[in-house]
């Protein structure tokens, strides 16, 4: 392997001044530059990317601390991470947290010890001591997803609330009045704010959630399953299951099949966060998708803006409801996957906000 010192006696120039044109520095003659990169291109010189961080103080890497990477969703989300940071020049060490925030903090712990030139995290919890310090030090940061009160870095998410309402609006349309949701841990702001929009919705419709039609889950699949059995164990049990995320609607689906149940004959279904699972399931699954790849790409062009000493905005995207076959609706459903069914009706006058 040729090293720079082949590369200096191929050009005819000082190792210093082929340091200066890998480095892009000013002070070089255009025919000096031309020798040192014919040179380099001739012998197939590869600089040391350890080396060139240790004199330009970075590393050309991102760290990007997902949830859980068995969630299709974050899946996702890192593939789209990865394909931006390389268009802008940058490689990518992912870490699993697995919606446990000690893992959280000791990938997030080794990557900053990696000396990383940026951030990106997916909270499990909003309570890590370890992120607001990285951030209180000028760490560029960027949460992705989820978020972090207090903490003031940008946050690239999406919107579901108008979509969580689209939802409702088109659970009503068809004629469901009891409706329960698998909410995802409260400590995350998903969590919290998912259940909120879905409440704040069936409130428009003159419907309520009693405590009895709220599960509590932790975006894990096996809570969607037990939450879904203490619900078919109910006296009166819910019409429709809306589960926070993918996961725990298919643990759901494994409920309800458990018993022998169908959906949506028995008992239907809707998810947060739609995949491209949810099209070959039977039926197929009602759900809000979020714009992933979206996110995935603005969140890494945030980050670079904060590298580069730039602010680096917050984004926020809508979601959107994708109308298919789980919650009861006329076969065929709306078109895959690029409409989503609009809400049949609006709320009874008596429930509506005036303005």
């Amino acid at each position: 392997m040729a090293s720079i010192k082949d590369v200096a006696a191929e050009a005819g120039v000082s190792v210093a001044t082929v340091s200066r044109v890998l480095n892009d520095h000013p002070s070089v003659s255009a025919d000096a530059r031309t020798r040192v990169l014919a040179a380099v291109e001739s012998l197939g010189y590869r600089p040391n990317a350890v080396a060139r961080s240790l004199r330009t103080d970075q590393t050309h890497t991102l760290g990007l601390v997902i949830s859980d990477v068995m969630n299709p969703y974050f899946t996702e989300l890192a593939r789209s991470v990865e394909e931006e940071a390389r268009a802008l020049g940058y490689s990518v060490i992912i870490g699993n947290a697995d919606e446990r925030p000690d893992l959280q903090d000791h990938h997030v712990r080794n990557l900053l010890d990696r000396r990383i030139d940026g951030l990106l995290v997916s909270p499990t919890d909003g309570g890590s001591p370890l992120m607001l310090d990285a951030a209180r030090a000028g760490t560029p940061m960027v949460f992705v997803d989820r978020w972090i009160p207090g903490v003031d870095v940008p946050v690239v998410r999406a919107d579901g609330r108008a979509a969580v309402r689209d939802l409702v609006a088109h659970l009503y349309g068809l004629g469901h009045r009891r409706v329960a949701i698998i909410a995802g841990p409260a400590a995350t702001t998903t969590g919290r704010e998912r259940v909120e929009a879905f409440r704040e919705a069936l409130q428009e419709y003159g419907l309520g959630l009693p405590d009895a039609y709220i599960g509590q889950g932790d975006f894990q699949a096996e809570s969607g399953r037990r939450v879904t059995e203490g619900f078919l164990d109910l006296a009166e049990p819910p019409e429709v299951v809306f589960a926070a995320d993918n996961l725990m609607a298919l643990g759901a689906l494994d409920a309800v099949r458990a018993r022998g149940l169908r959906v949506p004959d028995d008992i239907a279904l809707a998810a947060f966060d739609d995949i491209p699972w949810f099209v070959h399931t039977d039926p197929p699954i009602t759900a809000i998708a979020q714009p992933t790849g979206e996110l995935g790409r603005a969140a890494v062009r945030a980050l670079a803006d904060r590298i580069e000493g730039r602010p680096g905005e917050s984004v926020t995207l809508p979601a959107r409801l994708v109308a298919r076959r789980s919650c009861g609706e006329p076969y065929p459903a709306s078109p895959e996957p690029d409409s989503a069914q609009a809400p049949a009706v609006q709320p009874p006058a008596e429930n509506r906000s005036h303005t």
